[in-house]
């Protein structure tokens, strides 16, 4: 396959580009394009056909639902119910990184659920995404734009990397601006319950509804009996190619743990990368340094974390080390995201 590639510098001279990738997706085919979180692999919600050329494209395991991406707040011929809590979280947060889940109505193909009988929509705060949206006439599903189990691309040069040959067409356009997947929160349920931590924190969601909670399998190591009920729950995601260890406790003892565990591998003659914070970088005299950002701005961390993922893997490191962060505000979901890359290899100091 022939994957044709435009990369937008003014979507309004460029929209071309869009309108070429909208009559793609309105004829069955498949669109990797930017979006506020990261980059999103798109089809028809509502062919099952398309849909599948995603998991295809992907290397998806059939049981990871996909979530629905809509161009506006009026989501009732895609959803049975909109209660209440599910329209306040959407006044408030849409267009954003916010995905709510409802129970689906019949259009929605259980290719696209995973044959859950719920559906997550989400309304993209990205231009290019509401356009393409728009002009393609139908929701679009889309998981991240990489293949499945790696660090989901926040640039187009990583989407080209994975889906090149592989899908109809790539738009690219900045780094996305939030850097992980949105906040999933499951409405069928009440009180409604978190089952993915993203760019929207707990703490935003409880000023809508003080009652939301956390769903404790996305805290731990997920059962391999577990079906999914929403992207990220079940399947080793986000990992690069080196084995990731995180290392947790206070900064001193911290850097004193990498700085050992660096020394033992460059001992054994492995290459060894530490993901670290600006404030501390300098504290680590061997190893590749990856700077997240500042520990003072977990937001730009988010938005680094990924990047700094595939970096490894371009320096072909044979191990990496990462600092652990708080888990409030954004650093639950920079700590789900690390845990997950690191299949739950955590080093308490």
């Amino acid at each position: 396959m022939e994957t044709k590639i435009g990369i937008i510098n003014d979507i309004d001279k460029d929209i071309e580009y869009i309108n070429e990738a909208a009559d793609i997706i309105y004829k069955g085919g498949v669109v990797a394009f930017p979006t506020e979180t990261v980059y999103g692999l798109g089809a028809n919600a509502l062919n099952e056909e398309a849909v599948d050329k995603i998991f295809k494209a992907k290397g998806r395991p059939q049981d990871n639902p996909l979530i629905v991406h809509v161009a506006s707040k009026n989501i009732e011929n895609l959803a049975k119910e909109v209660p209440k809590v599910a329209k306040d979280l959407i006044d408030k947060f849409w267009p954003g990184p916010l995905t709510i889940i409802l129970n689906k109505k019949d259009i929605i193909p259980n290719r696209t659920s995973a044959n859950l009988e719920s559906v997550g929509i989400r309304m993209p705060n990205n231009e290019i995404a509401l356009k393409l949206i728009e002009l393609s006439g139908c929701p679009i599903a889309a998981p991240s734009a990489n293949i499945s189990g790696r660090p989901s691309p926040t640039e187009v040069d990583r989407c080209i990397e994975d889906l090149d040959g592989k899908v109809d067409y790539i738009i690219g356009w900045k780094k996305s601006d939030v850097g992980v997947e949105s906040t999933i929160v499951d409405c069928t349920v009440m009180p409604p319950v978190i089952l993915r931590p993203g760019g929207i924190t707990l703490e935003m969601l409880r000023e809508v509804c003080s009652e939301i909670t956390i769903d404790k399998a996305i805290q731990g190591k997920p059962d391999s009996n577990l079906k999914p009920k929403a992207p990220g729950m079940k399947y080793r995601h986000y990992a690069p190619k080196a084995k990731l260890q995180i290392i947790k406790g206070n900064k001193e003892k911290t850097i004193e743990k990498i700085n050992e565990i660096v020394q033992n591998y460059i001992d054994n003659q492995k290459r060894v990368a530490i993901l670290s914070t600006e404030e501390v970088s300098n504290r680590f005299p061997l190893g590749e340094i990856i700077s997240l950002g500042s520990e003072k701005n977990l937001y730009d961390v988010a938005r680094n974390l990924f990047e700094a993922l595939r970096q490894c893997d371009d320096l072909n490191v044979d191990f990496i080390i990462c600092q652990a962060f708080e888990d409030k505000g954004v650093g639950l979901a920079i700590m789900n995201r690390l845990n997950k890359a690191a299949g739950f290899n955590i080093l308490e100091v």
